[in-house]
């Protein structure tokens, strides 16, 4: 019983100290192995080992001490009441054993909760888009104190560290940065699907309602930019339906709409266009049950800001942007009562493109009463010519190739054009009311957009008939310039001098 004390104080009341040497030995190295305590205890092998040799010594000592009587009556009796109090001594350090492992574990899951704390101090200092790898480490120490160690002090601390975590990762929406706040918010409500909702608490439900709040700010801050909001807003109409942020899309956006129609009667149309624009893009792109009748209201504005954006360019001389406008809205609403008239003025902004004077007033939108005079326009050229007119009246009439006809030199041009006896020329004929005119003779793209186009003024006056002929003179190969070309348009009762495009 003594030997089983680990001590060897058996073989000591026997004097066989050679073999308590031995049980010290063993006991120091167990010691040795054990101490300071580990999570993991004694490795078995070790404890295994020293048990057998307890049991080995305590067997050995039973055998010497049946053939070694002791002295004295009290001394077996003492010796056995010795022992049963010395087993103590391994009982009670067996269990201050378990309670230092103990210990030792509780300090191994304090200092894994230290580490996920480091990790979320270092991840807040970064955007999130970064810092979410960390971030996903740390919540998973959390994740394995809570689930696995639920005993644990570490464990008991976790609902803490979770709530400074939530707090970390929800810094941009603290900052009121919302369009930075709704990725690392979205990451929030996604974790309960991960961790469990018991661990989590009120936290599962908390980031509801700032996503929701980030994604409305973050739309409303996007509008007039590319994609105009329409995400945030798609997302947040989704997801939220019937939250306060959610109602406030569809007035925020009509709103914004009323606004920019307003703009295009008394500002600047072009500008209230694109905006308008981007707003029924971003409308186009939200469920039409969250955003009713806006699209509409949003095409009506479209249309009629092109139309007024088209004329505005006009009065401006801006006539390249002009006639790009109003051709795309005559071509768009084409039922549209304006239509015509966007295609006159888109025709006045071509010619005045190059005649700077047709460009002094917007073409009338009516026709004037009155007599007509007949123009004649014929096309002595190989290719076709598009004439466009504008003074009292607007429009353009095309001229087929003539197939027999061909260039002519700079001097031959004036004489011998549209005069070829026996040969008929393509024509058109116009009836204008008298005034003031401006043309632009146009010899078409292809093989012919190296003809140039000529621009010039004419009066209509009453009692007169009128010729035009259009031809293409060959560009000196010497690179001189050519003569001035007279006006087209002439009195056939006076002798013109006929004139053409140069090339």
């Amino acid at each position: 019983m003594l030997n089983l004390t680990g001590l060897g104080l058996g073989y000591a009341l026997l004097g066989r100290w050679g073999r308590a040497a031995g049980c010290w030995v063993a006991t120091a190295v167990l010691l040795f192995v054990a101490l300071p305590a580990d999570p993991d205890g004694v490795p078995a092998r070790v404890l295994a080992v020293y048990l057998f040799l307890l049991v080995l010594a305590a067997a050995d000592g039973a055998r010497i001490a049946v053939r070694s009587p002791l002295g004295g009556s009290w001394r077996p009796v003492v010796a056995a009441g010795l022992g049963v109090v010395l087993l103590a001594v391994p009982a009670g350090g067996a269990v201050a054993y378990g309670a230092a492992r103990d210990e030792a574990r509780e300090q191994v899951l304090l200092d894994r909760l230290a580490g996920g704390d480091r990790r979320v101090a270092a991840a807040s200092r970064q955007p999130f888009g970064t810092a979410k790898g960390e971030y996903e480490k740390a919540l998973g120490v959390y994740r394995a104190l809570g689930e696995d160690h639920p005993d644990s002090r570490a464990a008991k601390l976790v609902p803490d560290r979770l709530k400074a975590y939530y707090d970390a990762v929800s810094t941009p929406y603290a900052g009121k940065r919302h369009c930075e706040a709704v990725a690392p918010l979205t990451y929030l409500r996604s974790l309960p699907g991960s961790v469990d909702r018991e661990l989590l608490g009120e936290l599962a439900s908390w980031p509801d309602e700032p996503l929701a709040e980030s994604l409305y700010a973050c739309g409303v801050s996007r509008i007039g930019q590319v994609g105009g909001g329409s995400s945030e807003f798609g997302e947040l109409l989704r997801t939220f339906p019937e939250s306060a942020p959610a109602r406030q899309v569809g007035p925020e956006l009509g709103g914004r709409i009323d606004t920019q129609v307003a703009e295009v009667e008394d500002g600047d149309p072009c500008a209230a266009t694109e905006v308008l624009r981007g707003l029924r893009s971003t409308v186009a792109d939200l469920p039409a049950a969250s955003v009713p009748a806006l699209g509409a209201k949003a095409d009506r504005g479209i249309r009629n800001g092109t139309y007024a954006c088209g004329i505005d360019q006009f009065e401006e001389k801006k006539f390249g942007e002009a006639r790009t406008t109003l051709t795309g809205f005559a071509r768009s609403y084409k039922g549209d009562e304006r239509a015509a008239q966007a295609r006159k003025t888109a025709i006045a902004a071509e010619i005045a493109a190059a005649r700077p004077a047709a460009g002094k007033r917007l073409p009338p939108s009516g026709s004037p009463g009155g007599p007509r005079m007949e123009l004649v326009i014929s096309n002595d050229a190989p290719n076709g010519v598009e004439v466009l007119y504008t003074g009292p009246v607007t429009g353009t009439v095309t001229l087929k190739p003539c197939a027999d006809c061909k260039r002519y030199s700079a001097s031959a041009g004036p004489r011998l054009a549209c005069r070829a006896s026996g040969r008929s020329y393509p024509k058109a004929r116009l009836q204008l009311p008298s005034g003031d005119y401006h043309f632009l003779y146009k010899h078409g793209t292809g093989a012919s957009s190296r003809v140039d186009s000529y621009a010039a003024g004419s009066k209509v006056r009453p009692g007169y008939t009128y010729t035009s002929c259009t031809y293409v003179v060959e560009r000196s190969p010497l690179g001189l310039d050519l003569p001035t070309l007279p006006d087209l348009v002439k009195p056939a009762s006076l002798t013109p001098p006929r004139a053409g495009a140069s090339r």
